[in-house]
């Protein structure tokens, strides 16, 4: 998998290589550098970072990674936050990019990072996670290194306050809408967001006088009807003999032979409408390429959900397209996931990065796509 986020302290995950927030001295301070240093073993990651000296900001080294659960650690310096007239954004960017380089040159297959200089360097948060995406991305145009970005704390994560509110006003207009049909009707001529609803419902609950007879408890049982006055109960008529000889017979074969594409043809058919090649798609769908393979290579094949929606999106399938491929496996977006309420709002605001999808459904403690 090219990318994904993961909340986990980043000396406990599996990777070639993981990257430290480095002390531009030989010498370790606070927050992920201690923690690396911990984990490691000081004294032997002290030593082999004395060899190195002195790592100037926005600069990248390498030492073993001694008892962590990797090959390397990649240390690299953060910049100190000012105002962001200081160089500060040109640093930072450097500290990705010179990390995935060094990556690629020792021939790592994976790394870890941490989002750096987001602690007692106090970089903002929304523009440090929104830089290190752009890193990752550019870097994936060109590398199959797999990365993963590691947040430990949920305070550490942000994204940009305007897209939140988007969001989050999206979700509230369409999460549950399904349920709040059933109760009201057709929710478009309600007048109002699904907070509103919500809220009438509750104060509706709240100041409906309570029944307590018996009859209508809970789970009571319904009266039974009383008999006619014959003493005998109506029988059902039967249907009309004209009615009855107007129904078709149900018939195995011709259903069978009316089925629709398969998810694989469909899938193929998007693909050469967009004159796109299977590297391209699984690429932007943030897919392996042998799991591409194995949708390419077996008919009978269904991936899972995400899967599918992440080809949608490295597709660039609108609302109908999306809703015809994943039909096309038997499944559908609903408004009951949180997670199928965002994607339908990245497909219709038109936000097809995959990178950018996934730190969306983070943010909302939703699986991430790919």
């Amino acid at each position: 998998m090219p990318f994904r986020i993961i909340r986990d302290d980043i000396t406990r995950v599996h990777a070639d290589a993981i990257v430290n927030t480095a002390n531009p001295r030989p010498r370790f301070g606070a927050g992920t550098d201690a923690a690396v240093y911990r984990a490691a073993g000081q004294l032997r990651l002290l030593a082999a970072r004395r060899k190195i000296g002195d790592i100037a900001p926005g600069d990248a080294a390498v030492t073993p990674a001694f008892r962590l659960p990797a090959k390397y650690i990649i240390h690299t310096v953060g910049p100190a936050w000012v105002d962001g007239r200081h160089r500060e954004y040109d640093t930072l960017w450097s500290c990705y990019h010179k990390s995935l380089v060094l990556a690629d040159q020792l021939g790592c297959a994976s790394i870890a990072f941490p989002l750096i200089s987001t602690g007692t360097y106090g970089f903002p948060k929304d523009v440090a996670l929104q830089m290190a995406l752009d890193a990752f991305r550019e870097h994936l145009e060109h590398s199959d290194i797999d990365i993963t970005l590691v947040v430990f704390g949920r305070d550490s994560y942000q994204l940009a306050a305007s897209l939140v509110d988007r969001v989050d006003q999206y979700i509230d207009e369409n999460y549950c809408a399904e349920q709040l049909e059933a109760e009201y009707g057709d929710y478009g001529q309600l007048g109002g967001a699904a907070s509103d609803v919500r809220e009438a419902r509750r104060l509706e609950q709240a100041t409906s006088p309570r029944v307590t007879s018996a009859s209508s408890a809970p789970f009571a049982p319904r009266p039974k009807a009383a008999p006619p006055a014959g003493g005998r109960m109506a029988v059902p008529q039967a249907l009309p003999a004209e009615v009855m000889a107007s129904a078709a017979p149900f018939s195995l074969e011709d259903a069978l032979n009316n089925l629709g594409e398969s998810f694989q043809t469909t899938l193929f058919r998007f693909i050469d409408e967009r004159g796109m090649t299977d590297a391209e798609v699984y690429k932007r769908a943030n897919l392996d390429r042998k799991l591409f393979s194995k949708i390419r290579c077996n008919e009978g094949y269904l991936p899972k959900k995400r899967t599918i929606v992440a080809l949608a999106i490295a597709l660039r399938l609108n609302m109908a397209e999306t809703r015809e491929l994943l039909a096309s496996a038997g499944l559908t977006l609903t408004n009951n996931s949180i997670a199928d309420v965002i994607v339908s709002y990245c497909i219709e605001s038109g936000t097809y990065d995959i990178i950018d999808v996934n730190a969306l459904l983070f943010r909302y403690n939703q699986p991430t796509l790919g």
